[in-house]
């Protein structure tokens, strides 16, 4: 019999994700009625919020019709109409928690949340069972699935009537054992911007990882028209826009039109698809949102006061990532990668003895690309709460002519050949636009270290970089 009047709660299970659902059912004499699915309420508890696009009804009308064991490529919430069904699931993703099963009944008062990946098998223990699933993908001929035979010794599922006993069809008994089963890899993730600094970073920490996609502009530009024609969304997880345009100077001028398509239409663009697929949306920002006159260090929450016009394209891309449901905005500054880089340049000078005029008057911490890329995967793997997050280098702030001063330590250098000067003086016989500089551009990093992901000293990173060993 259907229990009346439970409260609404999730039930966790062995399989990551895999979550039973008690619904609270109200009957008399007349019937029942439930909420079958209510997203506020649900998502409340924890449930994810999947984004259905398809409803399907399963009517059984024997008792013993058995369904075989089948993953596919989206996700599901499974939830009885009428009847009872006896319900097994194996996990068929790749990771440590392949061939982990799971077994329960449901019935109206009872209904389950199963990921993608994760094979399920239903077998109806009364007579006209109808079960109904939402499902946040549309079946297509090149989705990839995965089956399981249906009495596959490894998994050892004790079906509450006997497999020789039920209605099978003729597929669902020759489908392979676990040990022959192909596991589902995880979604897509697309990192974009990837010949750039950030992007050959992501490589490096993503490398060996064959679901990471990498592209340049030239496979997919994200301004053009047909975005959404251009890739089957439905197989990415993840975004990871590391592209934007970077000129800050040239910005000013004959740059304009090119930091505006990058850095604010490219991501109204994506997040007008990670919305629509329920995508997550990685988007790098910059110190260059503020003017850099606040005394203290800047939080996620401070207001946008971008004092040129990178910065105010950057300002924008950050309000258009912003509306993507499932977002994390890294917000970093004084980035160091590969390539010709400020420590670089400061080494080089040293090397050759130059001794160069360096900005004493701006302030913030270096942030090397592979802090970056290693704060992004922990994001993402961690499933910290989206929003935004500064991702800079730890340590003391300081300025651009400090850090000159202990790149020359570092190459054994004497640090008293950097002379101090201001912005003013040092852009004094620029002879075309310059950007304004905000003077503080030092992050807090209080709410990515409470998310588990504690960056490196910039001194450190600066030092290990030069082959120079770290602090002690």
């Amino acid at each position: 019999m259907t229990e009346y009047g439970k409260a609404l709660s999730i039930v966790e299970t062995p399989i990551p994700g895999l979550v039973v659902m008690e619904l609270p059912v109200h009957g008399d004499a007349r019937g029942w009625f439930k909420e079958n699915w209510q997203r506020e309420k649900m998502t409340a508890l924890g449930l994810p919020d999947f984004g259905p696009v398809q409803n399907n009804v399963s009517f059984n009308d024997a008792v013993g019709t058995t369904r075989g064991i089948h993953a596919e490529p989206w996700d599901k919430w499974v939830s009885v109409a009428t009847g009872r069904i006896f319900g097994a699931w194996v996990d068929l993703r790749e990771g440590p928690s392949f061939g982990t099963v799971f077994t329960t009944e449901l019935d109206p008062s009872r209904a389950i949340f199963v990921p993608r990946g994760v094979g399920n098998s239903y077998q109806t223990l009364e007579p006209d069972t109808a079960y109904t699933y939402l499902v946040n993908d549309h079946w297509s001929p090149n989705a990839s699935y995965s089956f399981l035979n249906l009495a596959d010794e490894t998994a050892a599922i004790d079906w509450p009537i006997p497999l020789a006993d039920v209605e099978i069809s003729e597929k669902d008994k020759n489908h392979p054992r676990l040990a022959d089963v192909t596991p589902i890899p995880p979604k897509r993730i697309l990192v974009l911007g990837a010949g750039g600094q950030l992007g050959l970073a992501l490589r490096a920490a993503y490398a060996g990882a064959d679901h990471v996609e990498f592209a340049g502009r030239a496979d997919l530009d994200v301004t053009a028209p047909g975005l959404r024609e251009a890739r089957r969304w439905r197989d990415y997880g993840a975004i990871i826009n590391a592209a934007a345009y970077t000129a800050v100077d040239t910005a000013e001028s004959e740059g304009r039109a090119d930091a505006w398509s990058a850095n604010a239409t490219a991501v109204a663009n994506l997040a007008a698809v990670a919305t629509e697929y329920g995508i997550t949306l990685v988007h790098v920002s910059s110190d260059y949102v503020f003017d850099g006159t606040k005394a203290g260090a800047y939080t996620e929450e401070d207001a946008f006061a971008p004092l040129g016009v990178y910065g105010q394209t950057k300002a924008a891309g950050d309000i258009a990532a912003a509306t993507a449901p499932r977002h994390y905005i890294v917000r970093t500054s004084w980035v160091i990668g590969e390539g010709k880089n400020f420590v670089r340049t400061m080494a080089s000078l040293a090397e050759r003895g130059v001794d160069p005029k360096v900005v004493d008057d701006q302030i913030g911490r270096l942030t090397f690309t592979s802090d970056i890329a290693a704060a992004i995967r922990h994001l993402l793997e961690s499933s910290a709460p989206f929003g935004t997050y500064n991702v800079t280098g730890a340590g003391d702030a300081a300025s651009w002519a400090a850090i000159a001063r202990a790149v020359f330590s570092a190459v054994g250098a004497d640090p008293a050949r950097i002379t101090g000067v201001s912005t003013a003086e040092y852009f004094a016989s620029a002879t075309t636009p310059v950007s304004p500089r905000p003077a503080n551009s030092v992050l807090a990093l209080d709410k990515v270290t409470a998310a588990g992901f504690v960056p490196s000293d910039w001194r450190d990173a600066l030092r290990s970089s030069l082959g120079a060993g770290t602090d002690t």
